[in-house]
């Protein structure tokens, strides 16, 4: 299986409560904080540390961000580059990804970006794609309102097309770097790109010769129905958020369907859910670090991230209200979470409980919570695996750098006894790590 392990720049992990948890190491705003983490997971073999983002504080519940800041709710989101080649720098063999949006940056800065950043880590760069959120981002970038959710997925295609261009124009071959004849690179082997779309326009050539991975790393997380079509044409890792193994294995399927449909090999993309992992040497030790989990979570944790997730002020509304068609159709953040709300409740108009009950947003329920001893935590995992729910999976936490310590610490010997992850790196690459195809040159035409 793949493990990967989803990082926050952030004062919280994606548990927003974490940052309350007694053991949560204080230094989220140092180097060595983020290196720490990731030399742990390179001790476990992890083959990625991911960090998300958002580009604007919460800020859409009761129209104020005061409730993010008094509470901690993500309220802090650094810069991820400088953290991400701090991680690279501390590590020689674990990837690093980070997320980037498609909305609010440029196809050009985008593709030098990753450029770089895979070749100052040797190829170990991925990039998760986002077409973002919310109006609270859009206004951090002078425009008023974020686009709607269909559009965005349209510019995202021709973006896509346009950076994986920009990584074409330089040929493996093109650098010379003779010193006695002054004969750098072969010019012919430089390409502009030319790009022009309907959204995005680009001229190339890039000014970072080709990626070590040829590309790096693209990982996706659509899952509305846009969403999942986006997916299966472009992301090589799938991030998917599905509370059931059954929900997971419908999911599994038909993505891997849809690849087929677009021409690609079902394995040359990997499917990931996100989880928790509470782990122990006995059950019981578990489930009272469980207790103590939960019982850091705050009300307001969850109401404030779902109005920045659907883009809506939910502090309009009681708890028992259903939420009528004009206000769904308004949701313009993750519609595919919308949709699994309706699909779970039962319900057309589901009222605010209804979301807070079937997304447990800002809990540690919002995602499958494996809670046990190695033996119980392992055998959950291999579940999933074995019964083509996923190929592997993201591990958030619960705190840092704790949960990823015991993780390392108990449940990985016990994966790897099993013989159901890998017991050392398979090669100096992201790609080659994850088992995914090689990248081809291609000639512009």
């Amino acid at each position: 299986m793949i493990l990967i392990a989803f990082v926050q720049a952030s004062n919280c992990s994606n548990y927003p409560a974490s940052w309350r948890h007694p053991l949560t190491a204080p230094g989220f705003l140092t180097p060595a904080y983020y290196q720490q983490i990731a030399q742990t997971l390179e001790t476990g073999k992890f083959h990625l540390a991911f960090l998300d983002d958002r580009l604007a504080m919460p800020s859409q519940y009761g129209d104020s961000f005061a409730d993010a800041v008094h509470h901690g709710i993500r309220a802090v989101k650094l810069d991820l580059v400088p953290i991400l080649t701090a991680m690279a720098l501390a590590t020689r063999h674990l990837g690093v990804g980070a997320t980037y949006s498609t909305t609010y940056y440029t196809p050009f800065h985008v593709a030098r970006l990753f450029a770089t950043l895979d070749h100052l880590s040797t190829g170990r760069a991925a990039w998760n794609v986002v077409t973002s959120l919310n109006d609270a981002e859009a206004q951090n970038f002078g425009q008023p309102h974020h686009l709607d959710h269909d559009r965005r997925y349209d510019q995202a295609d021709e973006f896509m097309q346009a950076v994986y261009g920009l990584w074409e124009t330089w040929a493996p071959d093109a650098l010379v770097l003779d010193k006695s004849r002054g004969y750098f690179a072969d010019a012919t082997k430089v390409q502009r790109l030319e790009y022009q779309g309907h959204w995005v326009q680009t001229r190339g050539p890039l000014t970072v010769p080709r990626p070590p991975q040829g590309a790096p790393v693209v990982i996706q997380a659509g899952q509305s129905h846009r969403g999942r079509r986006f997916a299966a044409r472009w992301g090589e890792l799938i991030f998917v958020l599905f509370r059931t193994m059954e929900s997971s294995q419908a999911f599994y399927a038909e993505i891997k369907a849809q690849a087929a449909a677009y021409g690609r090999a079902p394995d040359s993309l990997k499917i990931a859910p996100a989880i928790y992992v509470v782990v122990a040497e006995t059950e019981q030790e578990a489930h009272d670090k469980l207790a103590l989990i939960e019982s850091l979570a705050h009300p307001m944790d969850t109401l404030v991230l779902l109005s920045e997730i659907f883009n809506y002020d939910f502090a309009q509304h009681a708890l028992d209200a259903p939420l009528d068609d004009d206000v769904l159709a308004s949701l313009s953040g993750l519609r595919g979470l919308l949709e699994r709300v309706i699909h779970s409740s039962g319900k057309r108009n589901p009222t605010l409980g209804d979301v807070v009950e079937h997304t447990q947003r800002g809990t540690i329920h919002e995602f499958p919570v494996f809670v046990g001893t190695p033996t119980q935590v392992a055998d959950a995992m291999e579940a999933w695996v074995r019964g083509r729910a996923c190929d592997g999976f993201v591990l958030a936490a619960t705190h840092m750098p704790g949960a990823y310590e015991d993780f390392v610490r108990l449940v990985v010997p016990e994966l790897q006894r099993r013989g159901l992850f890998h017991t050392d790196y398979t090669g100096p690459t992201l790609r080659e790590n994850l088992g995914l195809p090689p990248t081809q040159w291609r000639s512009l035409p």
